[in-house]
């Protein structure tokens, strides 16, 4: 069973004080070894994902990780690179995030998270989401009061709508769910887990309470 290292940390310490390109060309080899690590672990998660999420069966670690290279097209922040490393683990890899919901897998130094759910779902599948609340509220309310959903997220997360969608009156029993833009929940990790020996039982075991949220929202 591999860890994340301590200096997988380290590295992502340091872009954050030195990101520019010069910097970074001359500690390439830190970065490649902290990638390998990161990468590694990742396809441990999802080769034990796999016991309870049987779809992910062949899924490579290569097709989750997210690039370094931030985009700095339409951003006023113009530093090349993340200072985390980042995997979002679902059927056929990250380019499928706007389709299904997922898992995802976010190490930085002070802010690791593991997150997951649907993220900004496109319209269609966002109206398919309300639609199964509405048909089904007590299946969506029981997921949402079990006790290691509450354990490890404590409540759904994600930005609201201010009125209700459109089609639903603001009376409707689940106004307040399906006012939501994203459905989301959020574990926060401190560091001295994420490079302990427990941490990949605790992703897991964090994993498992997510499922039957993600579940729910894979309408498609």
């Amino acid at each position: 069973m591999s860890i994340i290292k301590q200096s997988t940390l380290d590295f992502l310490e340091a872009i954050r004080d030195n990101n520019n390109r010069d910097w970074f060309l001359a500690n390439r080899p830190a970065y490649l070894e902290a990638k390998e690590n990161f990468e590694g672990f990742v396809q441990e998660i999802i080769n034990r994902l796999i016991e309870f999420e049987p779809i992910m069966k062949g899924l490579e670690a290569k097709s989750c990780v997210y690039r370094i290279n931030r985009d700095i097209r339409f951003s006023s922040d113009k530093s090349p690179y993340k200072s985390h490393f980042g995997a979002f683990i679902v059927k056929g890899g990250r380019k499928n995030g706007d389709r299904f919901a997922g898992y995802y897998f976010h190490v930085e130094p002070g802010a690791s998270i593991l997150a997951g759910g649907a993220y900004m779902p496109p319209s269609p599948w966002l109206s398919e989401i309300r639609e199964k609340i509405s048909d089904y509220p007590d299946e969506i309310t029981g997921i949402l009061k079990a006790r290691d959903f509450v354990k490890y997220f404590g409540s759904l997360d994600g930005e609201k709508l201010k009125t209700a969608p459109k089609g639903y009156p603001t009376t409707h029993p689940q106004i307040e769910l399906l006012k939501y833009k994203s459905y989301l929940v959020i574990n926060e990790v401190q560091d001295k887990m994420v490079v302990s020996k427990e941490f990949q039982d605790h992703v897991i075991n964090v994993f498992k309470a997510m499922k039957p949220l993600n579940d729910f929202l894979n309408v498609q």
